[in-house]
């Protein structure tokens, strides 16, 4: 696809599919003037996980702020923006709805175009920030709290989906390993960190294996075999140490994520490989991707841990490689909780 514009196109991006109300001007798809984050992980944690009612009435409180702070640390006006990015799906049907509203009044008021964006188009998008030189086609590993896919970008906007997980996404595993063993709420970053004191050898879980799909993922037996062992190890009365059957847990999952993705790169014939989504930011997840891929001869791409979980400059990325498609939303554009990868 021809992106060559002789005008900047400038979009100011509106995140709002969990937990995090964002806004953002990104420039030309991949230079980001503001990345404003109002996190709502401190009034969650409380309840070990995300209230969706709490979400969105917190959302409604922040919107408006977050956006006003993008467009200023910007340095620019209503005036300067080309177009209006705003995520619609999937996600938690209340925190979206808040997005999806803000940005339809603003682009009306405005008269500006809008354009909805697929929150996971928008993960895959954040490799396109940091990395100037990467441009489709080349296999993505997304890994959240929501979706493990493994998926082959053919172009800007297109994607052929060659593996998901049947099950437990890995995000979603890492949050109730952490509960279970009492980190805590998000699972994903407490756990990574305590691995780091642990043994990742120390206990062999099951590798979760799709015997019809090479590239699928199961994480819910490895969750069951980390449950059974906690379990086992109460009734006997044996100490668990948590940093070694954390680090164990984790180097099962980080294994399962490499070994599909560098299979799928080497037999579809790519040698370039990003990973993206709120996992992407699991240090051991990265360091293992970036060996694998030196040693077969693959060119690694990843987001910086602020564009790997959910942002808004992810969001105007992808919402611009829409706009120069030519693809606008229309003023029925509405909240999709269960949007799937490549669904419009």
């Amino acid at each position: 696809m021809n992106v060559n514009h002789t005008e900047d196109v400038l979009i100011l991006a509106i995140e709002s599919s969990c937990d995090e109300t964002a806004a953002s001007v990104v420039k030309n798809g991949r230079t980001v003037l503001s990345n404003v984050i109002s996190s709502q992980i401190a009034t969650h944690t409380v309840y070990g996980g995300v209230v969706p009612e709490i979400a969105s009435r917190e959302h409604i409180k922040a919107i408006n702020y977050v956006i006003e702070r993008a467009l200023a640390e910007a340095e620019t006006t209503m005036d300067d923006i080309t177009a209006i990015g705003v995520t619609y799906g999937p996600g938690l049907v209340g925190a979206l709805l808040v997005g999806v509203a803000e940005a339809k009044a603003i682009a009306y008021a405005a008269r500006k175009p809008l354009i909805g964006v697929h929150h996971i188009e928008g993960h895959v998008s954040a490799n396109f920030i940091e990395n100037k030189d990467l441009e489709p086609p080349f296999i993505c590993l997304i890994v959240s709290g929501g979706h493990t896919h493994l998926v082959v970008v053919k172009d800007y906007g297109e994607f052929e989906i060659i593996g998901h997980t049947r099950d437990d996404a890995a995000g979603e595993a890492f949050d109730k390993v952490a509960r279970a063993v009492g980190l805590g709420y998000p699972g994903g970053p407490k756990i990574d960190k305590a691995a780091k004191e642990g043994n990742p050898h120390a206990i062999e879980f099951p590798r979760g294996k799709v015997a019809d799909s090479p590239y699928d993922f199961s994480f819910s037996g490895l969750k069951s075999a980390v449950l059974n062992h906690i379990n086992h190890a109460k009734m006997t009365g044996e100490e668990i140490c948590v940093p070694d059957l954390v680090a164990s847990f984790q180097n099962s999952v980080v294994d399962s994520l490499v070994s599909r993705a560098i299979h799928a790169a080497k037999e579809y014939g790519y040698s370039k490989l990003a990973i993206a989504g709120g996992v992407a930011s699991n240090t051991a997840l990265r360091a293992a991707m970036k060996k694998a891929c030196e040693e077969n001869g693959i060119a690694f791409y990843h987001p910086s841990p602020v564009f790997c979980t959910d942002n808004a400059a992810m969001i105007g990325a992808a919402a611009y490689y829409e706009y120069i498609r030519g693809n606008r939303s229309g003023w029925d554009l509405n909240a999709v909780p269960n949007l799937k990868l490549g669904e419009r």
